[in-house]
């Protein structure tokens, strides 16, 4: 093992990780999971009669709420099934989930 130079302790080298890390955490990670926490609110607030607007640009009318899938009245007697993680946001507000941005 080789000596530590002019007797620093290995506490010392350890601190700037800590801090990296620290940084990290509150930086990215914190922000994160909160909008992963008002996404999840937002989905298991949905119900029938909401006017919604899909990540894809579709809007429509819950007609149906099920575990994974919404059903959505998009047009007059047009109705389809999509993913509870496809619905973006309500109708006139900003939206919640963030659509896929396309390379």
């Amino acid at each position: 093992m080789g000596a530590l130079p002019d007797g620093a302790s290995p506490l010392m080298q350890v601190i700037p990780f800590a801090l990296i890390f620290g940084i990290f955490y509150f930086i990215i990670l914190l922000p994160a999971k909160k909008k992963q926490r008002k996404v999840q609110e937002f989905l298991d607030n949905l119900k029938v009669n909401d006017r919604i607007i899909t990540t894809s640009g579709l809007y429509g009318q819950i007609t149906r709420l099920s575990e994974q899938s919404v059903q959505v009245q998009i047009a007059d007697k047009v109705r389809i099934e999509v993913s509870r993680a496809a619905i973006g946001g309500y109708q006139g507000q900003p939206a919640v989930v963030e659509p896929e941005k396309a390379n």
